[in-house]
């Protein structure tokens, strides 16, 4: 008997993609997890621009983690010209670096996951019985988008950040006017993750290895060394020499992986568990009482280290403001010189690379993008490979219902990798 279910599009996840799932009794004889949307050839046309572009172009990418691929290309641009940007120019861009998860996070765990945990189609569905929570909700995230519009010129493809600073930066008053709101979303965090915590989740936990970034004393947005529980310890420099890219023909994004082993995990909770001890007391403390004290493995569960990961945000948000003195300048000078620069960031969805070469006029002649779905689309595939076994009792709707539940538990981000769902399960 053969039983097919096609799902032309999957909501709540950003992008386009497929997947194929062929059931033979209890064994899964074989699933194809595709990205379809088409490929955007970023790396391809920022050959030839001036390297001072480049945060401005990659922003493009990704209209709900700009920042992030903006903090990865003037790392990168940075490291090519040999400049540091330190102090409080340092301190302003971890602050829009706050803005940027908060904004994400929020989005994911009120509008696109929660639903699932509640049996809702959509957060619209979700806020006729829940109007509070969704309100919350709401409240959360427009703060996330305030500091990035102060920080960014605008929320959406922010415009003041630039290779050495910013264009301008924000005056002691107009940071200090954000507090209240801040400390308000800093105790409606708290109440988030307590209030996901009480989700059923499915019994399901992976052996991942964890990939994150590291910073000697904070909870890393950016960071010079990368690191896996599994013995990786190296510099950004390194990247190509520990990761590849590899073609799929089912997929128009890149898979990444570990040259020695294969699949690799990225995102909150790979940051989570490789970093439990930079998160301040507090949340070290919320973690332990909501169950998961030093690491997380279940997929599922990571809405609720998403939302401690919000909480850290509005956390650091207050103590960057609270130390604030606006700096002498605005950004330091920046010259082209011929060279190769390696960046890295922590996306909201994981660990962002990027790589170009500059000649001696600044103009960019290669780049290397690597975002963190491209580099989660191994993972999420085998996820789905280890979750199908002992359920194909289940209906097909119920099937598909989980199966694209532990999709959006990534929150992938399919048009930067590209893209996400007609699923098509067989059965005999």
């Amino acid at each position: 008997m053969s039983r097919t279910i096609n799902v032309d599009y999957l909501a709540r996840v950003e992008g386009e993609g497929a997947m194929y799932l062929e059931i033979e009794g209890d064994l899964v004889k074989d699933l194809q997890f595709s990205i379809f949307e088409p490929p955007r050839f970023f790396e391809a046309f920022m050959r030839g621009r001036h390297f001072t572009e480049a945060p401005d172009l990659t922003a493009r990418i990704c209209g709900i983690c700009p920042i992030a691929y903006q903090m990865s290309a003037v790392a990168a641009m940075e490291d090519a010209i040999d400049v540091t940007v330190d102090g409080q120019l340092h301190e302003l861009r971890r602050l829009i670096y706050c803005g940027e998860w908060i904004e994400s996070h929020v989005l994911h765990v009120y509008m696109l996951h929660a639903p699932d945990f509640l049996g809702y189609q959509s957060a619209i569905h979700m806020a006729a019985d829940h109007a509070d929570i969704v309100k919350r909700g709401l409240r959360m995230k427009k703060v996330g988008n305030d500091v990035v519009a102060l920080l960014g010129g605008r929320e959406i493809h922010p415009i003041n950040v630039k290779v050495g600073g910013f264009y301008r930066v924000p005056t002691r008053d107009e940071l200090d006017a954000m507090t209240t709101d801040l400390e308000w979303a800093y105790e409606a965090a708290i109440e988030t993750a307590r209030w996901v915590a009480q989700f059923h989740f499915p019994d399901f936990e992976r052996p991942y290895e964890f990939v994150s970034t590291v910073h000697p004393t904070q909870y890393p947005f950016m960071g010079s060394r990368i690191v896996s529980d599994q013995g990786i310890d190296i510099s950004v420099e390194e990247w190509n020499d520990v990761f590849e890219e590899l073609h799929v023909e089912r997929s128009n994004a890149l898979h990444a992986r570990i040259k020695a082993r294969g699949a690799y995990h990225v995102g909150p909770m790979a940051r989570y568990s490789l970093n439990f001890d930079k998160l301040p007391a507090e949340l070290q403390a919320l973690g332990a009482e909501l169950g998961i004290a030093h690491e997380c493995r279940n997929p599922y569960k990571s809405i609720i280290v998403r939302s401690i990961e919000v909480a850290l945000a509005y956390r650091l948000a207050l103590d960057i403001i609270d130390r604030y003195e606006p700096p002498s300048s605005a950004a330091v000078p920046v010259t082209a010189t011929a060279g190769e620069g390696h960046g890295v960031s922590e996306a909201p969805r994981g660990l962002l690379y990027h790589r170009y070469l500059i000649d001696a006029g600044g103009l960019i002649t290669d780049a290397q993008i690597t975002p963190p779905t491209a580099q989660n689309q191994l993972s999420i595939e085998e996820d789905l490979m280890a979750y199908v076994p002992g359920r194909t009792h289940l209906d097909d709707d119920t099937l598909q219902w989980q199966l694209e539940q532990a999709i959006r538990a990534y929150d992938p981000c399919i048009s930067c990798a590209t893209h996400f769902l007609d699923l098509t399960v067989r059965r005999s």
